[in-house]
């Protein structure tokens, strides 16, 4: 019986919840944004401008290979081994190669995006290398042996390459293999690189060719510096093994962080043995105090975590970038540049030269990374080809940080690169980490309008292609604004699994509004649906508002901003980053040093409101801007009668502090009055809930009265005002405020929602009606609509449900269980949008959209998106230079390479006989199109002639086909004369051959 007289208590005479029922509560499961899992790996296709990633495998989801395209493309593959992590991905024509964790092969399809063949070679698979020209990719085992995988056919070629490290040290039985790397101009020679040294292999000879080993004499500091091991001969572990771009240098990598220099095409001897910082630390003697450290300390330096030897249009002027190998005490961490300039001509250079080139680069740099970030990984972004090992002429590289997120930066100048509308937006989830998110309602014409204008680079995700989805055009956009952890702001549309008519991203810039790089946490998010201004607030006291216009000062550097001023408004419309030209733009900051900002909210109607950690509470006039009261959370607690509070009062000391946790702005008629006003309910987390009028002033400005409060049993944590009649919003609109001026009358009424129960009410002092949780708290709530069938209330509870509320019965109208699409223990941070959709975390880095309007569906929107682009051709494979050819090189092919790994009796691949049949069919078209354009011709010059012309050409061609009639019947005439003679040689042979019987029959032979 309670929930028949809640109606009443509260004031709401309709059930506003008449046209929902049970069988329409249900939850589908519509999109992805983010990535599910640390990410482990990168790979980049320049030819199908395609980005891969891989994740590890933890508790929040499996490993799993992710590849983005432009815009919004985006399609996933689950690896199939449990617990599996993806260890390497490497694009291959179009096929995208995986390596994982449990030494697994798996290749998918670029073009039918679906796993090919998944494969489990005999034995651990410590490295994988292929070419995009080769349908093999070269697998590296522990053991020491290389086994080549057919990626056409689908499973191991006869091809096996022993254990080369044998034929140096016999006992070295087992030498794992840490890397393997094709020659960047002759396919046929590789490099190995063993845990004991490198080794050069010849597939023409099908021998190897030549070794190199790392020994660090006597004496020698080697790369570590170490005292205690100066006076011992060391052979430091290999860890990579890399060409020069023209494969006439290797260089290789070890575990005492040394970069040794190899000389290729004459004896093999090392060249130079260096770190980051100190040269000839293989040579007895050499001193080390240049290494950073302070005398009388060693330090300790990073591994070598990846090393690149990119070349630029020109494959002789080259550069080096390291991640790793640097001092634990250096100041400055980063990615390692070495600026190698052109190399020295190898035929016309003594050793010397080549020594001093190695020993010093035309340039060195550090690319700067975040403080506390290391590098552990990157992948470079080619401008065109993926040939010289994917470093030919790069634009930019991403880096993989040891926390799993990512930094996107120029090369070689090493400047930050924004993700926004560069990279995909599940990507801008870990660039860097997304800590919360909020959602607003905006218009569509008003989202379609608001496109920012950026000065911006190259774009590096251009392959792809979206399916086609429904359309929703005049659906209102839930834009949501993600948080990132360096302050940054991206706005962007979530959609409803529809087609986005606007996908492009808008950025805010929150350090630079504020005056500071550092500490720079937001708390809060507001923008206002009308008029598309935000609100932010921060952890560190500053409420920051933001308004869509033009920088004046685009392209400019702005002049450094001047402090910020104590408990008043600053102007910070200058501050604003040089590239942006249009968008969202600072305009006001409020610094209260109060304590962090506990709420916020922007209203569609020029006004702003903030709550502090210290308990004020601040509403502005933006029209001004100007700050039209500030006030305290203890006037309203204790129950002060109404009054004026344009000044701030001082109150005793509370027992438990209190401040604002939730703010709203409404036009309705409160409690005793007969006209609408201007609202603003304020709540806290003590369960206080205030109600303020804001009021025209004689003098142009407004005043703000407090009006009221009531006492809830807990934490406010939503406030929803409703028209108590139609169920609608009744949320302070521009309509509804230019009704006011009529005398606009709206019979409204509050719904609060604490953790422990719901409280429909009229402001500003009424009671109403509630109902509490007995078995579970509520984490988040939020009215929503179905259609037009009515409203209901819906909120995430903590025993993992979904539950829907009738108004104002609020009697449970149905539950779902979320809990297995959500993350339960984030339930608080979710967002419920009024259509339906909730936004919410399913681990720390990805975020799910669901919809309670559904039929249950699981997710089948991924993987619909088309991949591969048949007419981006792939470039051909560099080949050998000038001086491998006069010292006599055989170049070998691609298709040779077929044959000398596949046997001579290997059929052509798939690949193989599709470009043959393109060839084919484009001989054939243009054979086609000579002989229409022959008969074009000859049509046109027909309808050129005259008459006597056209007599002249009948009668020719008349005489032709006479002739070619004569030819006919005489042909004819020889060949009936040919066939009769032919029968009679025959009939005259049989008779022959029948006497000579006769005869032989009679003798009796």
């Amino acid at each position: 019986m309670a929930h028949l007289l809640r109606g009443k208590q509260a004031g709401i005479q309709n059930d506003l919840s008449a046209g929902i029922t049970s069988d329409l509560f249900n939850i589908d499961d519509i999109a992805r944004y983010g990535v599910s899992s640390q990410i482990s790996c990168l790979a980049y296709d320049p030819v199908q401008s395609l980005l891969a990633v891989g994740t590890k495998s933890s508790q929040f989801g499996p490993g799993q290979v992710y590849i983005f395209g432009q815009k919004r493309i985006e399609v996933t593959f689950q690896l199939r081994a449990r617990g599996a992590n993806v260890r390497t991905l490497q694009c291959c024509a179009d096929k995208l190669v995986c390596l994982d964790s449990k030494h697994d092969i798996s290749v998918y399809s670029l073009e039918r995006k679906k796993v090919l063949a998944s494969h489990s070679p005999p034995g651990v698979v410590t490295v994988l290398c292929s070419d995009p020209t080769l349908d093999y990719a070269l697998l590296g085992m522990q053991t020491g042996d290389i086994l080549a995988y057919d990626l056409d056919r689908e499973n191991l070629a006869p091809f096996k390459i022993p254990n080369l490290w044998q034929e140096v040290d016999q006992r070295a039985r087992v030498a794992p293999i840490v890397s393997l790397q094709f020659h960047p101009r002759d396919i046929g020679t590789l490099l190995i690189g063993y845990t004991h040294g490198a080794a050069i292999y010849s597939f023409k000879l099908a021998r190897s060719m030549r070794f190199f080993q790392y020994e660090v004499p006597r004496g020698a500091p080697g790369g570590d510096g170490d005292p205690a091991s100066m006076n011992v001969v060391r052979r430091p572990k290999l860890t990579q093994a890399l060409w020069h771009p023209t494969g006439t240098f290797i260089m290789t990598g070890h575990e005492d962080s040394s970069i040794v220099f190899w000389d290729t095409v004459k004896d093999g001897r090392m060249l130079m043995a260096r770190t980051l910082t100190d040269t000839n630390v293989a040579t007895p003697g050499a001193s080390m105090w240049n290494a950073g450290q302070t005398p009388g300390a060693l330090a300790v330096k990073e591994p070598l975590f990846r090393m690149s030897w990119c070349a630029n249009q020109d494959p002789e002027d080259t550069a080096i970038l390291i991640a790793g190998g640097q001092s634990t005490q250096s100041p400055t961490k980063g990615l390692t540049l070495f600026d190698m300039g052109r190399t020295p001509i190898y035929a016309t250079s003594s050793w010397e030269v080549l020594t001093q080139y190695f020993d010093s680069p035309k340039r060195q740099r550090i690319l700067p990374t975040p403080p506390g970030a290391e590098v552990v990984d990157f992948c470079l972004i080619p401008r065109a080809t993926p040939h010289f090992a994917g470093a030919h002429d790069p634009i930019a590289v991403i880096a993989l940080l040891s926390s799993g997120e990512l930094l996107t930066l120029t090369f070689p100048s090493g400047m930050p690169i924004s993700p926004t509308n560069q990279l995909h937006i599940s990507l801008t989830y870990v660039h860097p980490f997304v800590k919360r998110v909020n959602i607003t309602q905006l218009d569509r014409e008003r989202w379609l309008g608001m496109t920012e204008r950026r000065a911006q680079g190259p774009l590096m995700l251009k392959g792809g292609a979206e399916s086609p989805r429904h359309l929703r055009r005049y659906e209102s956009r839930n834009i949501a604004q993600t948080v990132h952890a360096d302050g940054t702001i991206r706005l962007w549309d979530v959609g409803y699994g529809d087609e986005i008519e606007n996908d492009k991203v808008l950025q805010v810039d929150v350090g630079r509004a504020v005056g500071r790089f550092d500490n720079v946490d937001v708390t809060h998010t507001s923008l206002a649906g009308a008029s598309g201004e935000l609100a932010v607030g921060l952890r560190s006291g500053e409420l920051v508002v933001f308004r869509w216009g033009h920088n004046r000062n685009a392209g400019r550097e702005p002049p450094p901003p001047r402090p910020n001023k104590p408990q008043a408004l600053t102007s910070v419309v200058d501050r604003v980053e040089p590239s942006l030209s249009e968008g969202l733009i600072p305009l006001t900051l409020l610094e209260q040093q109060d304590g962090p900002v506990t709420a916020v909210r922007m209203s569609e109607v020029g006004f702003v409101a903030a709550g502090f950690e210290g308990g004020s509470v601040a509403i502005i006039d933006l029209r001004g801007p100007a700050i039209i009261s500030i006030s305290t959370v203890q006037d309203f607690s204790k129950g002060k009668n109404k009054g004026s509070l344009r000044r701030r009062a001082s109150s005793g000391a509370a027992a438990k502090p209190e401040w604002a946790t939730s703010i709203e702005f409404s036009i309705m008629m409160l409690e005793g009055d007969d006209y609408s006003s201007i609202l603003c309910h304020v709540g806290t987390n003590l369960g206080h809930l205030a109600t303020f009028k804001i009021l025209p002033d004689p003098s142009g400005r407004y005043t703000v009265q407090y009006a009221g409060s009531v006492a809830l049993d807990n934490k406010v944590m939503y406030i929803a005002p409703i028209n108590a009649d139609s169920g609608k919003p009744a949320a302070a609109s521009p309509t509804a405020m230019g009704n006011l001026r009529t005398g606009l009358r709206l019979n409204g009424v509050l719904l609060a929602v604490t953790p422990t129960s719901i409280h429909v009410f009229r402001p500003a002092t009424s009671k109403g009606a509630h109902k509490s949780f007995d078995s579970f708290f509520c984490d988040c709530a939020r009215i929503v609509r179905y259609q037009d069938q009515g409203h209901a209330l819906v909120g995430l509870f903590g025993d993992g449900n979904a539950r829907a509320y009738s108004i104002p019965a609020l009697r449970e109208l149905a539950s779902a269980k979320a809990s297995g699409v959500l993350d339960v223990r984030r339930f608080s941070d979710a967002v419920i949008t009024p259509s339906g959709n909730i936004l919410g975390f399913t681990g720390p880095s990805e975020m799910a959209l669901i919809s309670i309007w559904g039929t249950g569906e699981d997710l089948t929107t991924r993987n619909q998106d088309r991949l591969f682009n048949p007419a981006a051709l792939m470039p051909p494979r560099p080949t050998i230079s000038n001086l491998q050819w006069v010292t006599g090189t055989q170049y070998i092919t691609p298709a040779d390479m077929d044959v000398l790994i596949g046997g001579p009796n290997r059929p052509p691949s798939k690949r193989m006989v599709m470009q043959a049949q393109a060839e084919e069919e484009q001989r054939r078209r243009a054979g086609l199109a000579a002989g229409s354009s022959s008969r074009q011709t000859a049509a046109l010059a027909q309808s050129d002639e005259g008459y006597w012309a056209y007599m002249q050409r009948q009668i020719q061609e008349r005489t032709e086909k006479l002739g070619m009639v004569g030819d006919s019947m005489s042909q004819l005439e020889e060949n009936s004369a040919n066939w009769a003679e032919d029968v009679n040689k025959f009939v005259s042979r049989q008779k022959r051959n029948a006497a000579t019987g006769l005869i032989k029959a009679k003798f009796g032979f």
